[in-house]
């Protein structure tokens, strides 16, 4: 992978950003779940909102390469700070490549800027990852649109100013996914945020449930001034969405293989170091080929995407495997700290209790498998 100069010095300013305000600081924000408001300031003030709005609207205009590498070192500073910027990094996408005019010149300079959050909101109650089941529907109300439904599990959603919302805009389509439409929504009355649900890891930045009761937007808050094209263009920012989920596990196993190796060198028993005895240094060899591997899918997925070509069966097995991968990483740099591990003085225990997050969320691993396969057996079609 080759960086321009200019998206190598991002990459090197976000790590510095992680090395010298972050990692320092996490445990205050994490262990009390508390919304981390300085640090988000100041990744506004550093461009971190901006990376996919093209430089014309105020943004940096980075490749998605280039983006993957900012979110793992977001992730391995703090898993949260790197979902601050997921879901609107994909709003960003889609408003770019799929937006009218009027929606570009609207929300991009804000968005890039960060002054407008955006979030996406796919996931129903009942409905999980079976997006074709959902409910929520957009129905025609003389010159507006009304929308009814719920949402949960959305993250940033009490400091977003924009929710991308899939909906059902066609009860008659068949099949279902003809029949929906992304829909640009601000607050506003009709649409309540639930509270802050609580959450094994992923803390300090919230996810929460949305209800529509009602709200009214006008044609112009559809994705592209057309309804029901929604399901293919959230299907091309979902990879976008699942290379951020990929990198911010990159992050994390990262994190995690950075602090079993330096307490492997650290901590002696029987005369010696460690990473010395078979069984670790065996473990931290694994640790570390499975990292590289993961990184390795996750860029070439980035860089497919950065050619203009599909990358939705890349994008997922990247998922896939960066996600698996620091999991396995957590639980293994635990099993390197010995008892240690299991003590929240050691970071390590934050890694565990964020990875899991990346294999059930944008789509769990199953779902991944599922598009994995229909895509292999599509370009091999016989």
């Amino acid at each position: 992978m080759s960086l321009t100069a200019d998206e190598q010095q991002m990459v090197d300013l976000v790590a510095e950003f992680v090395d010298q305000r972050v990692s320092g600081r996490v445990r205050e924000f994490d262990e009390n779940d508390i919304y981390p408001e300085e640090f988000i300031e100041e990744m506004k003030k550093l461009g971190f909102f901006g990376l996919l709005a093209p430089a014309d609207y105020g943004g940096v205009d980075v490749s998605t390469a280039c983006f993957a590498r900012v979110t793992e070192e977001l992730a391995r500073g703090w898993m949260s700070l790197a979902g601050a910027i997921g879901g609107h990094s994909v709003i960003t996408y889609l408003i770019k490549t799929f937006g009218t005019q009027e929606q570009k010149d609207h929300y991009l300079p804000k968005m890039a800027e960060g002054a407008i959050r955006a979030t996406m909101a796919l996931t129903e109650p009942g409905g999980g990852s079976d997006l074709q089941a959902m409910r929520t529907t957009a129905v025609r109300d003389g010159e507006h649109w009304s929308i009814t439904g719920s949402k949960t599990w959305i993250s940033n959603a009490a400091h977003s100013g924009l929710i991308g919302l899939l909906c059902v805009t066609d009860r008659a389509a068949k099949p279902a996914h003809k029949g929906m439409s992304v829909i640009l929504v601000e607050p506003g009355p009709g649409l309540i945020v639930s509270k802050k649900l609580p959450k094994l890891g992923y803390r300090g930045v919230e996810a929460c449930e949305l209800v529509f009761e009602g709200r009214r937007v006008g044609d112009d808050a559809i994705l592209g001034g057309v309804p029901n094209q929604g399901w293919a263009h959230m299907m091309r920012g979902l990879e976008v969405g699942r290379i951020q989920v990929a990198s911010r596990a990159l992050g994390v196993g990262q994190a995690a293989l950075d602090a079993a190796v330096r307490y492997a060198q650290e901590r002696q028993s029987f005369g010696k170091p460690i990473w010395k005895h078979q069984s670790i240094g065996n473990l931290l060899a694994d640790m570390a080929t499975k990292q590289r591997a993961a990184r390795l899918l996750t860029l070439d997925a980035a860089e497919k995407l950065d050619r203009g070509e599909r990358a939705d069966m890349e994008a997922g097995m990247a998922k896939l495997y960066a996600s698996e991968t620091a999991m396995q990483i957590a639980l293994d740099a635990i099993r390197v700290h010995g008892g240690y591990g299991y003590s929240k003085e050691y970071d390590v225990e934050r890694y565990f209790r964020d990875a899991p997050l990346m294999i059930v969320g944008e789509g769990t691993n199953e779902i991944q498998r599922n598009v994995i396969a229909a895509q292999l057996i599509a370009r091999n079609a016989i």
